[in-house]
């Protein structure tokens, strides 16, 4: 099964994100755990090459089963662990190969363009929960389709 890890980075109430440029989407920043790598090891790898900065303490803050259904068929599933940080060393990117970086304020959050399943998962682990777990089941164009926390 496929992993992948990002990390949620605050710093002064603003959040640290990256916008894809392929829907224009504003995601925390991660990637895939490769083989023999820790969820910690990937996340703190994936965020130094995404954004040039190195994470201090990354805490695990969730743990997600995502599901991708066409008329109620699973066609594809991976898990997802997200980390929260606060501190943080080295020099920001302006840009990544993955997209643009900007610190954005996070009362901006929900307003931001973002996927569904994103949207919930910010609102979520920002409500004030130290480790949520759950499923998030959505279609193939990524409409969310229900979650489960």
């Amino acid at each position: 099964m496929l992993r992948v890890a990002n990390c949620i980075l605050t710093n002064q109430n603003r959040v640290l994100l990256l916008k894809k440029p392929r829907r224009g989407w504003w995601v925390a920043p991660g990637g895939k755990v490769e083989s023999s790598e820790t969820v910690l090891e990937a996340v703190s790898r994936e965020y130094r090459e995404e954004t040039g900065l190195v994470l201090e303490n990354p805490v695990l803050s969730g743990i997600f089963t995502m599901c991708v259904k066409r008329n109620d068929v699973l066609e594809k599933e991976w898990m997802m662990f997200t980390f929260r940080a606060e501190q943080f060393q080295g020099e920001q990117l302006e840009r990544s190969e993955e997209g643009e970086l900007c610190w954005q304020p996070i009362q901006s959050i929900p307003q931001l363009p973002t996927s569904d399943m994103d949207r919930e998962i910010f609102r979520q682990l920002f409500s004030g929960k130290s480790l949520l777990i759950g499923k998030l089941v959505y279609t193939p164009e990524e409409k969310l389709l229900y979650h489960t926390f």
